[in-house]
């Protein structure tokens, strides 16, 4: 009997482990607490094996490598809603283009402020960001002309590329919002899985379960939080929006920089002309480009992509 209860008490152990790469939290700071997902620091693979069905065609694009993330970090449980964004930037400044008027209403039974925001540029996002650290205690994360006040930046451009908003910069210690890098959005994404897909599939078999796409969204934008979780809590990592990340490239189409060579905590910044998004979107008409090793970029500036959206992480 008692090495009955030594073997159970082995099991639960190895249970709490194995369960113990992310737990929900409030990450308290301000009136208005988002909701973040605790995840640990932890290594996985990256990319795509060569035989993974859909991977990218580009050789390079996809390398399977190791990335050990060093750091734990809290990630949004869902992508940044409209009430969110409004709450940040003011009232009667919501950008999106599914806002709830004419043509562009919620599916029944959906509440119209928590379908993610979108039409939110790469520089749009920056501004969210450290206006939303200030606004919970916290040292905004994004510098621009030394400078972290969104305030003395000017107008956030448009249309094409800005060399200053270009060279923004990270301020080491500062553990105020920011997006997650490349690395970090797969590590979460995946949640322990090493398939093609974040459901534990090879093919995305009921992968509508988890994501709305081009088969199940009616070609809208949906509230948050409507799917399945992944493993670790997060919601609609799949579908719905594009979720910008930190990353850079210089086409949409740029193999990762460092092949298959093992790498801690990286981050790919070096070209700004682009810059990375990850998890599809509710207009994708194609399953492959919901795995989770899947990727593209955008330019930095666009704000005109109702598919675009994000999600925030903060390193505590």
């Amino acid at each position: 009997m008692k090495n009955i209860f030594k073997s159970f008490g082995i099991i639960v152990i190895a249970a709490l482990i194995g369960f113990g790469l992310a737990g929900c939290s409030t990450d308290g700071g301000g009136d208005q607490p988002f909701e973040m997902v605790l995840i640990r620091a932890g290594t996985f693979l990256m990319g795509s094996p060569d035989t993974e069905i859909g991977r990218s065609s580009n050789p390079g694009r996809e390398t399977q490598h190791s990335v050990t993330l060093t750091k734990k970090f809290y990630m949004g449980k869902y992508p940044v809603t409209q009430d969110e964004w409004v709450t940040v930037m003011g009232e009667g400044n919501n950008p999106s283009g599914f806002d709830g008027l004419s043509g562009k209403e919620p599916a029944t039974g959906e509440i119209q402020g928590r379908r993610p925001v979108e039409k939110v540029s790469f520089y749009n996002v920056l501004v969210f960001c450290n206006r939303l650290s200030v606004l919970k205690g916290f040292d905004p994360v994004y510098s621009i002309e030394s400078s972290t006040d969104p305030d003395d930046w000017g107008p956030v451009p448009t249309g094409a590329n800005d060399a200053t908003w270009d060279a923004v910069e990270i301020v080491s210690g500062a553990n105020g919002y920011r997006l997650p890098t490349e690395a970090q959005w797969e590590y979460a994404c995946r949640a322990g899985t090493t398939t093609a897909y974040n459901n534990g599939t090879e093919d995305g078999a009921n992968i509508g379960d988890r994501a709305w796409y081009n088969d199940n969204s009616d070609v809208i934008t949906h509230e948050v939080g409507r799917k399945k979780s992944n493993r670790w809590g997060l919601y609609d990592m799949l579908g719905n929006v594009m979720e910008w990340c930190w990353d850079g490239e210089a086409l949409n189409s740029d193999p990762y920089p460092n092949g298959e060579t093992a790498e801690t905590d990286p981050t790919y910044t070096t070209s700004t002309a682009r810059r990375i998004s990850r998890g599809a979107k509710f207009n994708t008409s194609s399953i492959d480009n919901m795995r989770s090793a899947y990727r593209q970029s955008t330019s930095p500036w666009r704000d005109n992509y109702d598919d675009q959206g994000f999600r925030i992480v903060r390193i505590p």
